[in-house]
C-alpha cells in the first residue's frame, strides 16, 4: 500500500502529469461514448491531416495559406467525384457478379475436393466433404440474406452518405483555413505552462501526420500495382480485388493474410492448377514484399519503431474501442502511449549513502 501511495505523491503532484492525464482522459471518453456521433468529424481531421502536407508545401514556396487550401481543397473534390462516379460503381458491379458467381465456385471446389477420399481414404471421408460444402451453401444463402437486408435499408444508408457528403468537405476545408484559429481556440481553456503535453504532443503530432500520409500514398501505390498487375494477367474483378488489397495495408500484417485469400480463391477458380495461376500468384506475392520491405521505408521517413506484437495488440485493443478507427489509428496510438511512457518523469535515484 505505501508504495503505491508513494508513487501516487511523487508523480501526481507534478501539475504537467496532472494536466496530460486529465487531457488523455477526456480524449478516451470521447472516442469511447462520441466516437460514432463525431465520425464525419473525426474522418475530416484524418483528411485535413491528410492534406495539410500538400499545403505546407505550396506555403514553402511563397504560396499564401489561402490560396494554397483552396487549390488543394479543389483538388480534393476532383478526388471525391472521381472516386464516387469512376471507382465505386464499377466495384459496386464487381461485387455483384461475384456474389452471382458463389454457387458455380462452390460446384467447382466440390468437385476437386471429392476427388481427396480417392486419394486419401484414411484422412477425409466423403461424408465430411459433404458436411464442408453443406455449411458453405448455408454460409452463402445467409450471406445473401445479410446483403438483401442491406439493400432494404439503403435508403437511410443513402441519406446518411448525403449527409456525409455535405458535411465532411466542409469539415475539411474550415480546418485546413482555420488551422490556427481552431488550436488557439483550444489553448485558450488550457493552463499557461503546459511544457509536458507540448512535448508529448510535439512527438505524436509528427507521427500521426507522418503516419496518416504515408498510409494513404501506400494505399494508393499498392491499390495501383495490384490493378495494373491483375489487368495485365486478365484476371476478373481485378478493380475488387485491388481495392481490397489497397485497403488491406490499413491493418498491418493482418490485413495482407486476410486479403490473399480472395485474391488466390478467385486466381484458382479461374485458371485451376496452371502458369498464370502460378505467375499470377507470384507476381501477387512480389507486391507484398515489396510493399514491406521498400515501399514502407520510403513512405514513412520517420520509422515507427514498435514490435509488432505491441502493433498487433494495439490492433486488437483499439480496433474493440473505436472500430474502423481504431484500427487505422492503432499505431499512432500505439505511438501516442510510447511517447507518454518515454516523457513520464522518472524518480531520480538515490545516492549511496557515504560509508
Amino acid at each position: 500500500m505505501f508504495p503505491l501511495a508513494d508513487w501516487f505523491r511523487r508523480n501526481l503532484s507534478d501539475p504537467q502529469v496532472v494536466l496530460l492525464t486529465v487531457l488523455l482522459g477526456i480524449g478516451l471518453l470521447v472516442i469511447v461514448y462520441l466516437g460514432d456521433m463525431l465520425a464525419p468529424v473525426l474522418a475530416s481531421v484524418v483528411i485535413a491531416y491528410l492534406l495539410e502536407g500538400l499545403v505546407g508545401l505550396l506555403e514553402r514556396r511563397g504560396w499564401p495559406r489561402l490560396a494554397a487550401v483552396l487549390l488543394v481543397f479543389l483538388v480534393f473534390l476532383v478526388g471525391i467525384v472521381l472516386l464516387f462516379f469512376g471507382i465505386l460503381p464499377l466495384v459496386s458491379r464487381q461485387v455483384s457478379e461475384l456474389v452471382a458467381q458463389f454457387p458455380s465456385m462452390v460446384a467447382k471446389g466440390q468437385q476437386v475436393l471429392m476427388k481427396l477420399p480417392e486419394q486419401y481414404p484414411d484422412l477425409v471421408s466423403p461424408a465430411q466433404v459433404q458436411e464442408v460444402f453443406t455449411a458453405l451453401r448455408l454460409g452463402i444463402a445467409d450471406l445473401g440474406q445479410r446483403i438483401l437486408s442491406v439493400s432494404v435499408a439503403s435508403v437511410v444508408g443513402l441519406i446518411t452518405a448525403g449527409i456525409y457528403l455535405v458535411l465532411m468537405p466542409l469539415l475539411v476545408f474550415f480546418f485546413l483555413k482555420d488551422k490556427d484559429l481552431i488550436i488557439d481556440w483550444f489553448s485558450q481553456f488550457l493552463p499557461q505552462d503546459r511544457t509536458f503535453p507540448k512535448q508529448v504532443w510535439g512527438d505524436v503530432d509528427r507521427q500521426i501526420s507522418n503516419y496518416v500520409q504515408g498510409k494513404f500514398g501506400e494505399i494508393v501505390i499498392v491499390w495501383a500495382a495490384c490493378l495494373v498487375t491483375f489487368n495485365a494477367f486478365g484476371l476478373q474483378y481485378a478493380m475488387l480485388l485491388s481495392v481490397l488489397v489497397g485497403l488491406s495495408v490499413i491493418v498491418p500484417y493482418i490485413g495482407a493474410v486476410v486479403v490473399t485469400l480472395p485474391v488466390v480463391a478467385v486466381a484458382w477458380f479461374q485458371w485451376g492448377w496452371s502458369p498464370d495461376f502460378v505467375w499470377l500468384t507470384a507476381a501477387y506475392l512480389l507486391i507484398q514484399v515489396l510493399d514491406g520491405n521498400v515501399l514502407v521505408p520510403l513512405l514513412f521517413s520517420e520509422a515507427v519503431n514498435i514490435h509488432p506484437v505491441a502493433i498487433i495488440v494495439a490492433i486488437l485493443v483499439f480496433g474493440g474501442i473505436w472500430g474502423f478507427w481504431g484500427v487505422f489509428f492503432a499505431i499512432p496510438l500505439a505511438t501516442l502511449v510510447r511517447a507518454v511512457l518515454s516523457a513520464w518523469p522518472r524518480p531520480v535515484a538515490k545516492p549511496p549513502p557515504a560509508a
